[in-house]
């Protein structure tokens, strides 16, 4: 796993560059949105990961991780056209650089749950009129849409996660929105009843 993070063959010795850090966070997020990692080893290993010093420090953070974490590779610009319908991107969908969304009278949800991260950020153009926009996130992924125009629309944003909580993706939606709703939420929790038996 170490080797594919860094550079093959480098001694443990050689001091890590900001893309080194950058590809064992990518791995770590990926690793803890498969389940492999909570949120806690999230946390540390990521906190560990950004101040790293040298390759071996980093390859430590991935040793007990599978390759095929970190396998997929991200587009860099994924285009959604639709009229009347609806999109979904969910389980393990790799998340690219930048997303066009052009959307009339129908909704898209983009889940962050068990997506692939790659990038640090993802840019999304948005032209969406009377419909939604519905992020369902996970802790350390941000949205941000301060550069978003509204018109007759609404902006609900709940975060997931502590505040204090290391940044692992970075949403930002810029564009406009019209008589519609951007919303941004942890995913909701599912009640099993236990079923009793005689």
């Amino acid at each position: 796993m170490s080797a594919e993070l860094t550079h093959a063959g480098a001694s443990p010795g050689l001091r890590a560059s900001h893309a080194d850090r950058d590809r064992v966070v990518d791995v770590l997020s990926v690793a803890a949105g498969d389940g492999r990692l909570t949120a806690d080893e999230l946390d540390e290993r990521v906190e560990a990961a950004l101040s790293a010093r040298t390759l071996g420090e980093l390859a430590v953070l991935t040793a007990d991780l599978p390759a095929a974490a970190g396998a997929a590779e991200a587009k860099d610009v994924v285009r959604i056209e639709q009229q009347g319908a609806s999109a979904v991107r969910g389980d393990g969908w790799v998340v690219p650089r930048r997303m066009v969304i052009e959307s009339s009278w129908g909704d898209v949800t983009l889940d962050f749950t068990r997506a692939v991260i790659t990038h640090h950020t993802l840019h999304i153009d948005l032209d969406m009129h009377a419909g939604a926009l519905r992020l369902v996130t996970r802790p350390g992924v941000v949205v941000d849409t301060d550069s978003l125009v509204m018109d007759y629309a609404q902006i609900r944003t709940r975060p997931a996660g502590a505040p204090d909580t290391p940044v692992v993706l970075r949403v930002e939606i810029v564009g406009r929105m019209r008589y519609g709703q951007v919303v941004a939420r942890p995913p909701r929790r599912t009640l099993f009843r236990k079923s009793r038996t005689p």
